[in-house]
């Protein structure tokens, strides 16, 4: 879908802003379909916050629900530039999205197509619809960049 395109355009150029401040780049934003409107968008920032849960997803889901009053945000979709780890497809589901697309896969820390596949768990009270893959190359090597360039400056995955 074009539509799946722009946004996750518009969701990469928060992994970018993430990056420049020294954070993986992921980026997320929540989409209202219905009014063809993104509600809100969030870049990656656990080490800014000093908070292990500040994920791009979390972030945007936080602001989606201040915003709109309410941390069910039924029907409305989130574009994110990384598959989503454990912590956030539980948050997912807990907010009741409608629709998660993702681009690139993450084999080790993926937590719906890889590893826990959250979704199809029989514990799983809310199971949006997936779309995978949507400018995953970019998104992949954005990750792969950034991390490449911490490596040759000796940075930890902690920040050091």
């Amino acid at each position: 879908m074009e539509d799946d395109i722009d946004l996750m355009h518009k969701a990469l150029e928060k992994a970018r802003e993430a990056a420049l401040s020294g954070e993986v780049p992921i980026g997320a934003l929540i989409y209202d379909p219905s009014s063809k409107t993104v509600v809100t968008s969030a870049g990656n920032a656990p080490i800014s916050l000093h908070d292990a849960t500040a994920h791009a997803e979390i972030r945007a889901l936080r602001a989606a629900g201040e915003q709109l009053g309410n941390y069910r945000l039924t029907d409305l979709w989130l574009y994110v530039t990384l598959e989503p780890c454990a912590m956030c497809a539980g948050a997912i589901s807990h907010a009741r999205i409608g629709r998660v697309i993702y681009g690139a896969p993450d084999p080790k820390g993926g937590a719906i197509a890889h590893g826990p596949k959250f979704f199809a768990q029989l514990t799983c009270h809310w199971k949006p619809e997936v779309i995978a893959g949507v400018l995953a190359e970019e998104s992949s090597a954005m990750l792969k960049s950034f991390f490449k360039a911490r490596r040759r400056k000796g940075v930890t995955d902690d920040g050091q």
